[in-house]
């Protein structure tokens, strides 16, 4: 069986892009050790859904990218552009290790 390497999350938590979006879900994957198929396979999506999501593909459909991303463990929250920068930094401290 192919191993799976865990890839990292994505260090900006705000999601700009399908591409950062598909970064996300692939770092919750891998850091579960899951492989694509068994993701697709538990979800309930189709194999190439879940690889469309994960290159950042733009035409899947936002029902569908909710869906993955709940089934692998991923939370999108919604800021106001305003208060970006503060979300950020708060959200830095709140995920940075203790020393």
């Amino acid at each position: 069986m192919k191993r799976v390497i865990a890839t990292a999350f994505p260090t900006d938590p705000c999601v700009d892009s399908p591409v950062t979006l598909g970064a996300a879900i692939r770092a919750a994957r891998t850091q579960a050790g899951l492989r694509q198929e068994d993701a697709a396979l538990s979800i309930g999506v189709a194999l190439q859904t879940l690889v469309d999501i994960e290159a950042g593909k733009p035409g899947v459909s936002i029902g569908k990218i909710l869906q993955v991303a709940q089934g692998v463990g991923v939370s999108l929250l919604v800021i106001p552009q305003a208060q970006r920068d503060v979300a950020r930094r708060r959200l830095a401290d709140l995920t940075s290790p203790l020393l």
